[in-house]
């Protein structure tokens, strides 16, 4: 299998993207917004289909727009009572405008599949080499703001006593999952960024009430879903996207069994 440069490369990208993909959906998880991850991958979306106007690569664009996103979604989810709304409503914007952007290009139908579900067996070395470089950043941003962040999370009425914003640390926080988001949409695609960013950190929460032990187990099993996907693909010849996917589903599964089988 790794005889081939695409398998390599592969491998690689997903190995540092879900040790970051893991852990920062473990919070989005503890934070209650595990639905905002799903919103923030729409929104790739439509800045990919929307890079066609913009003259840029569908990866900039991606960028682009969950960036904002991220800003929109931090910003104003903590000012209004029901976030949920606020995340639909550009979820279901951001579907629009990638659909508008299509609907005047159809020639880029298979570009479109791609973004929307995942190619990771298409991604170039130099593609590894930046979505490694974002998941260095983004990991020491995530380190810095680790402490603060868990404060604001879950008792935010002393953190905003001892000084903290929660809503700047919220807009910050989104921020960090948008580049993540958009690097996720590289391996899975837009639709199934839940893969890699919720679901280990679902399955980690059930195993683990401690925070650290959450946080490994979580990019423990987006790496073990990651590359487990990619290695029965390769052997079945069945979708990448699926078998992660798969095994995805079939973990948290586990892990809900598992905690209800200890707690009885």
């Amino acid at each position: 299998m790794f005889e081939y440069s695409f398998m390599q490369n592969a491998w690689l990208a997903t190995i540092v993207i879900s040790l970051l993909a893991g852990p920062i959906g473990y919070f989005l998880v503890l934070r209650g917004q595990s639905f905002a991850g799903h919103a923030l991958a729409h929104l790739g979306f439509t800045g990919a289909s929307a890079s066609i106007f913009l003259g840029v690569t569908p990866f900039s664009g991606a960028l682009i727009a969950t960036v904002m996103g991220g800003v929109a979604i931090g910003y104003l989810g903590n000012r209004l009572e029901h976030r949920d709304v606020v995340i639909g409503i550009v979820l279901t914007m951001a579907l629009g405008i990638g659909l508008l952007a299509l609907h005047f290009y159809t020639q880029f139908a298979t570009q479109a599949s791609s973004l929307l579900f995942g190619n990771i067996l298409a991604v170039s070395h130099s593609m590894v080499i930046r979505l490694a470089i974002l998941s260095v950043l983004c990991g020491m941003a995530f380190l810095l703001l680790a402490r603060p962040l868990l404060l604001t999370t879950l008792q935010p009425d002393i953190a905003e006593s001892r000084g903290y914003s929660v809503g700047r640390y919220s807009i910050v926080f989104f921020i960090i999952c948008a580049l993540v988001t958009a690097a996720c949409s590289q391996i899975v695609g837009a639709l199934l960024v839940f893969t890699l960013m919720i679901a280990p950190g679902a399955a980690a929460l059930q195993l683990s009430s401690h925070l650290k032990q959450g946080l490994i187990l979580s990019a423990v099993l987006a790496l073990v879903y990651g590359l487990g996907g990619i290695t029965i693909s390769y052997y079945s010849n069945w979708p990448v996207s699926f078998t992660i996917t798969s095994l995805s589903c079939l973990g948290y599964a586990l892990a809900r069994l598992y905690r209800s089988k200890k707690h009885h």
